[in-house]
């Protein structure tokens, strides 16, 4: 195992994909983890009452690109059927807009869309029609090219995809989407049902490029699927292939230190990686106990900028000081975990709530003033997630789980003012910062009065809120954000983060906060790419699995697929 010895920062989807790919492709590989549990910003947490347990996920909730984790899966010799039953949600979600007596049931399916549209606005359909086929379009292309690679070198196949289309990939990046959401339909609320991706991108409508609209192909055409058990199951189903493909997990180690050897700089040298003129070589890294866990290739799966900052002296930092000030966060999030008495008909499984006007809730956000957390607006757009109405395992029976996500400000750029939730007892306000508690009394307010269930507040029976400073706290999240650095076009594809660390042989990056971005499927796209990183494969496009699995888990450098997983 010589040279064979790899340590990752972190337990997250990210890490625990990444410890399982290095495994599987014969590393030794320990997972380092701070907190005593896995699963990272895809948590979970239970309350019991009397009536029964409730089981909450914290983090993610929409199960999109399915194919990305069947792919990942079928890397470690499995599939997603074998390790999680999934169901198709319908309707997909419902949106409640205000001023709105009724709520739009979005299905899945192009021509359940395309119907809706044209019901809502004449015309829209038609226009809907041609605006998802732009999307699965330029979904093809980011799967083949842009997602699935280290941008290291372009491969001459995504030179031949890309040059006929430089015209159309110009005014995708050059558009913002609200401005092609605005140019194809006119009504607010479809517009917001396709602007809302956006905010998945940690961005908003007007500062994320219109190439971002092929996020609609996925849930209006492809759908919206839900791992029965929560997300919870599907982050126990991606340890499970790590550590059954030989990776060790150690919770509650957190790491304060990458160890790093500088008297070879300059000088080339055996390992995983080959030199390019850095300073320095990773030998592994320093727990918080004091313990030194050797290793010849890191990779740091926690929150990039903690790992720049706080793990790196200066001189070996790839993103410097002055370029983090210089970058634009993803919004934080103030979040509810609710459980309420009796059943809530008027709710399906996803549900958006959407203002009349959300740019004023964006500026709240993102605008000159927002420089406290939270700046929370009112009314504020907020989602709503009742995985009850489909999974009976995560409330008491006939009761509901509700978790409620209000997207807020980051935190303070200089670092102060972060608002801390808590768990209330018994249902009531917690002792958690009175903007988030205040800001949670509002949304609670807002969905019993727009999706007509008077009683709510009433019938809250479990109650735990999280605001931006617990993100900061729990994950090191830079500026208390929710999902990482904003999608916009300085911070997408090359751009975004790297792959490798340009001053540390052997240190590498994956998760949401480097390339190729946020969210669970990109979580696990990451994992794959730093596998590519070490055997120098070049290539755009997910790896092969038959090719992965007979070389008993190793790929040949190269190797890759030339499309979708």
């Amino acid at each position: 195992m010589s040279g064979r010895r790899a340590v990752v920062i972190g337990a997250g989807v990210a890490g625990l994909a990444t410890a399982g790919l290095l495994a599987r492709d014969g590393y030794e590989v320990t997972v380092l983890e701070r907190r005593a549990v896995t699963g990272g910003r895809a948590g979970s947490w239970e309350a019991t009452t009397p009536a029964g347990t409730w089981r909450f996920d914290t983090g993610p909730s929409w199960y999109l690109m399915p194919e990305v984790f069947e792919h990942f899966f079928a890397l470690m010799g499995t599939s997603v059927a074998d390790r999680v039953p999934l169901v198709d949600l319908d309707p997909a979600y419902r949106v409640f807009g205000q001023g709105h007596a009724a709520p739009l049931e979005v299905r899945t399916g192009r021509a359940e869309a395309e119907a809706l549209f044209e019901a809502v606005e004449p015309g829209a359909g038609a226009a809907l029609g041609r605006y998802l086929d732009s999307a699965r379009s330029s979904y093809e292309l980011a799967v083949a090219h842009f997602l699935y690679t280290t941008f290291r070198r372009v491969p001459l196949a995504t030179v031949r995809a890309v040059l006929p289309r430089l015209g159309v990939l110009a005014r995708l990046l050059g558009e913002s989407l609200h401005r092609r959401v605005a140019r194809t339909v006119r009504d607010t609320r479809l517009r917001q049902v396709l602007g809302y991706p956006a905010v998945f991108l940690a961005a908003t409508p007007r500062t994320a490029p219109s190439l971002y609209h092929l996020m609609s192909h996925m849930d209006l055409a492809d759908g919206v699927r839900y791992p029965m058990g929560g997300f919870a199951a599907l982050v126990r189903a991606v340890e499970d292939v790590a550590v059954e493909a030989g990776a060790r997990i150690r919770t509650g180690c957190e790491v304060v230190e990458v160890t790093t050897d500088e008297a070879g700089a300059g000088r080339s040298r055996r390992g995983p990686l080959p030199r390019t003129g850095s300073r320095a070589r990773a030998t592994g890294v320093r727990l918080a106990s004091g313990e030194v866990v050797p290793a010849d290739v890191v990779v740091s799966c926690a929150d990039l900028h903690h790992t720049e900052t706080a793990l790196l002296p200066p001189h070996l930092r790839t993103v410097d000081h002055a370029a983090w000030a210089r970058r634009t966060s993803g919004p934080g999030a103030v979040l509810a975990l609710l459980g309420v008495r009796g059943r809530l008909p008027q709710l399906a499984h996803h549900n958006l709530f959407f203002t009349a006007d959300w740019d004023a809730n964006f500026a709240a956000m993102f605008g000159p003033d927002a420089q406290t957390c939270p700046a929370v607006p009112r009314p504020a757009s907020a989602y709503v997630c009742m995985p009850s109405a489909t999974d009976p395992s995560v409330a008491p029976a006939g009761h509901e789980n509700l978790f409620v996500l209000v997207p807020v400000s980051p935190d303070a750029a200089d670092g102060t003012s972060v608002g801390r939730g808590a768990i209330g007892p018994d249902g009531a306000r917690g002792p958690g910062d009175e903007a988030v508690e205040q800001a949670v009394d509002d949304a609670i307010a807002q969905v019993a009065e727009w999706a007509g269930v008077d009683d709510l507040a009433e019938r809250v029976v479990v109650r735990r809120t999280i605001g931006p400073g617990d993100f900061a706290d729990e994950y090191n999240a830079w500026r208390g954000n929710a999902l990482g650095p904003a999608h916009t076009l300085w911070q997408s594809a090359f751009l975004r983060g790297p792959v490798t660390s340009r001053h540390v042989d052997g240190l590498l990056y994956a998760g949401a906060t480097t390339a190729p971005g946020v969210g669970l499927p990109m979580c696990l796209i990451s994992a794959q790419n730093v596998v590519k990183a070490l055997r120098g494969d070049h290539s755009a496009g997910p790896m092969d699995p038959a090719t992965w699995l007979g070389a008993g888990g190793r790929v040949a450098a190269g190797r890759a697929t030339g499309g979708g997983a």
